[in-house]
């Protein structure tokens, strides 16, 4: 769980930077993001082998320019 602690001193906005940056790296807002409506089995697969293809194509692409 993302917390940050502020000190007396501690500057706000630098602080919410650093928590933003750790929830951000924690991959929260993206989970919350994929839990938001229930997708079936056969759809989260149908999704995973087409960004999987996605990356294969991007890659390949990648490889031919150099």
């Amino acid at each position: 769980m993302p917390g940050v602690y502020l000190d007396e001193g501690d500057n706000f906005d630098i602080s919410l930077r650093r928590f933003k940056k750790q929830v951000e790296k924690a991959g929260i807002l993206s989970e919350l993001k994929k839990r938001q409506h229930y997708e079936k089995p056969s759809v989260q697969k149908k999704k995973k082998k087409a960004a999987a293809k996605k990356r294969l194509a991007k890659k390949i692409r990648k490889m031919r320019g150099v």
